[in-house]
């Protein structure tokens, strides 16, 4: 365990940080993101975000100008921006648009949810036929392709892409070079900003056919509707090696379907508590990744004691995220810094927790926190602030999903 110095605000500030007290845990160049992290930056964005057109311009991927996509993820994968919140933000915007951006934070929340159902186990769910030999450490996508060179040097230079995008090259990966999704998943988890093993594993899934029964493949088709620039700049524009469809491919049959996708039996364990859960007075919030917010339950509830983030020494050490998501966090951490009183620590997230005493945290629906608080037991846990309470239905894909009633919160 080791105690860390409050990062000042400041992106050359939070970089120096950075570098100096998790280098050695960082992968790729010492740089940050375009987009950048905190409580205010998360504000910001969200009311610059203008719902309107947002059904037909969310797909486009060039020009940049031209681009419908919120860009909230990041936030709203930290918790700096709680679903509820976001979707209640856009109401009184055109209805279709509304609809459409609503649907897509439903999808989110059905990936939460399919998420602490299974746990790990997501990982598990399907069973996908590859190729022996992995793809090129140095360039995953090795294409002169301009839709795919350009996708991929967005990915690792602002942490962020487009759906579109990250459709082509999941794509790519999986059903036209025979790769392995979850070594594609790990990928994009280390870079993207809003990278979440709900989510970024659901969408890999879903681009193998785990979700759908049918594989998602692309063209040049789809790149001249959302990118037509990248055609004209592309090398192998006269050779174009998405020119026709993939081949298709079929997943190989899943020998075994959890029964926990049809029905949960535990639904509350899965949700969490309905109502805070006191057995203590806590000495600090415990903030985790997930919910670094200023609407985090237990940080709202708990107003004047300290607060404590840990960064996972060990996981980080396997996981070797970017300097773009570690800056990002950190920029959160720095602005929170701001208005409470901010410990940081790196090391094993029990054992500090253990060592500081009693603590309140917020329920967060990931294998992660069930593992620490089932050795560091809380004082107090807050309920998660879900969009839609968890359900004992199923969840086999998001139609059936939806169709079975979860709670409004």
């Amino acid at each position: 365990m080791k105690s860390l110095p409050t990062p000042d605000l400041g992106r050359q500030n939070v970089l120096t940080w950075v570098r100096e007290h998790l280098g050695d845990l960082a992968s790729g160049d010492p740089a940050g993101a375009p987009i950048h992290g905190g409580q205010q930056a998360a504000d910001a964005a969200l009311q610059a975000f203008d719902v309107a057109g947002y059904a037909r311009r969310r797909n486009t991927v060039l020009p940049v100008a031209a681009r419908g996509a919120s860009g909230l993820s990041p936030y709203i994968r930290h918790g700096l921006l709680q679903l509820p919140r976001v979707y209640d933000f856009v109401a009184g915007g055109p209805s279709v648009d509304v609809e459409k951006f609503r649907d897509e934070l439903l999808w989110q929340e059905y990936a939460r949810h399919l998420y602490a159902r299974l746990g790990d186990a997501t990982k598990r769910s399907l069973r996908y036929t590859v190729r022996e030999d992995g793809p090129p450490e140095r360039n995953p996508w090795d294409t002169e392709a301009a839709c795919l060179q350009e996708s991929w040097q967005e990915l690792t230079r602002a942490g962020y892409l487009t759906n579109q995008a990250r459709m082509w090259l999941a794509s790519h990966w999986t059903v036209r070079e025979g790769w392995g999704w979850r070594d594609g998943e790990d990928l994009f988890f280390r870079h993207l900003l809003d990278g979440s093993r709900a989510a970024n594993r659901s969408g890999w899934q879903w681009t193998v056919g785990a979700l759908t029964g049918k594989p998602y493949g692309f063209s040049r088709w789809q790149v001249r509707k959302r990118a037509p620039e990248l055609c004209g700049r592309c090398p192998l524009a006269s050779d174009c090696p998405i020119e026709g469809w993939p081949d298709e491919i079929v997943p190989e049959p899943r020998s075994f379907v959890d029964p926990r996708m049809r029905r949960d039996t535990d639904v509350e364990a899965t949700a969490g508590p309905r109502e805070p859960v006191t057995v203590a007075d806590p000495g600090f919030v415990w903030l985790t990744a997930e919910s670094l917010g200023d609407d985090d339950p237990a940080l709202r509830a708990n107003p004047h004691v300290p607060v404590v983030f840990i960064f996972d020494e060990p996981l980080l050490r396997r996981l070797r995220l970017s300097y773009l998501r570690l800056v990002f966090l950190t920029e959160a951490l720095a602005d929170l810094a701001q208005r409470r009183s901010l410990h940081i620590y790196r090391g094993d997230v029990a054992e500090v927790l253990i060592s500081l005493g009693a603590f309140a945290v917020t329920f967060t629906p990931v294998p992660g926190w069930r593992r620490v608080t089932s050795t560091a037991q809380p004082s107090q846990v807050q309920p998660w602030p879900w969009l839609r309470r968890p359900h004992s239905g199923s969840i086999t894909s998001f139609t059936a999903w939806s169709k079975s009633r979860g709670d409004r919160r």
